[in-house]
């Protein structure tokens, strides 16, 4: 996507805000199972208002199907809308949930 900022490697981040029926349906458990399936890094997290908060690194190409995905994410979800913004590039370890 023209909208990440790429190091130099080709790596990006992005942060993104789901809205909907999205937390008690195992978002964030499935979102790090997704993550871990492309190789990316970041973290999944409940917001107290309702949201998840996703933060996702890695190439650009593995953070673009993962935005694609959380429009849909898991079964049970009901996904009004996904809100994501660039970030700097910044290297993390594993994919954690919280």
């Amino acid at each position: 996507m023209s909208d990440l900022h790429q190091d130099a490697s080709g790596q990006v981040c992005v942060l993104c805000h789901v809205a909907g029926h999205v937390q008690g349906v195992f978002f964030r458990a499935s979102t790090r199972e997704q993550a871990k399936n492309l190789g990316l890094t970041g973290h999944a997290r409940n917001l107290p208002d309702g949201r998840v908060e996703v933060l996702a690194c890695g190439p650009a190409e593995a953070v673009d199907a993962l935005r694609a995905w959380l429009s849909r994410g898991p079964a049970n979800a009901r996904v009004t809308g996904v809100a994501c913004e660039p970030m700097a590039y910044r290297p993390l370890t594993g994919f954690v949930t919280g």
